[in-house]
């Protein structure tokens, strides 16, 4: 398969059609590798305009993929990532994302809480030389309080609430972008905190869940 051509189309028939101005993203989308990211199995599926599961070994609840160009250009789009930022990249998976993130912001933090995965995020990161990106083991709905705050905070996947760990982990201007619902088709939010929180809903976007931000909520009791 010709990755390179599928690339090319990718940007010409998925990003750029789809309000994509900021050319920094599309530069970005357009020199990564994005089938290093996707295992060898599923490699031809890399630039479809779909989710691409990318750990099979996982229940189907708990599966986890690598979001559809579109969506997550949008999403990187509505962060409006400056040089000099600090990132913190949320459910990073293979390291795609921080991988896209790291040619826009100054540091990224790449947050993985599957072992297996966040091994393989550094592995393809380190083989890119993206040195400004670092992967961190942990749990997602905590962020990482240690390396904040953030400017920006991008989170991988449909979760069911605000994430207020990570809201609470970003600068004053700080952003964080995800996409809110229960069901199928969600919500993207930008949260940005100017002292207070404030919330913009950008579009809706049907993306799998995130494994870690269950909410468990209690019956009626009689």
């Amino acid at each position: 398969m010709d990755f390179a051509l599928a690339r090319a189309n990718m940007i010409e028939s998925q990003v750029r059609p789809n309000g994509i101005t900021d050319e920094r993203i599309i530069a970005a989308m357009a020199a990564m590798p994005r089938e290093l990211f996707v295992p060898s199995a599923r490699r031809s599926l890399a630039y479809m305009d779909e989710d691409v599961e990318i750990d099979a070994a996982q229940p189907r609840a708990s599966a986890r993929y690598l979001l559809e160009p579109m969506t997550f250009a949008r999403l990187v789009q509505l962060l409006a990532v400056e040089g000099d930022d600090k990132v913190l990249d949320v459910g990073c998976g293979t390291g795609y994302s921080s991988a896209i993130v790291s040619m826009l912001a100054k540091t990224v933090i790449a947050l993985e809480s599957d072992r297996e995965l966040s091994a393989e995020a550094a592995a393809n990161l380190a083989k890119l030389g993206l040195v400004n990106a670092q992967v961190i083991t942990g749990e997602l709905s905590e962020g990482r309080l240690s390396d904040g705050p953030y400017d920006a905070i991008c989170i991988n996947g449909r979760i069911p609430e605000p994430p207020l760990a990570l809201l609470a982990q970003l600068k004053d201007h700080g952003r964080l972008a995800a996409v809110l619902g229960d069901h199928e088709v969600g919500r993207v939010a930008l949260f940005t905190r100017n002292g207070a929180f404030s919330v913009r809903y950008a579009f809706d976007a049907s993306v799998p869940s995130l494994p870690g931000f269950e909410v468990v909520r209690r019956a009626f009791a009689f």
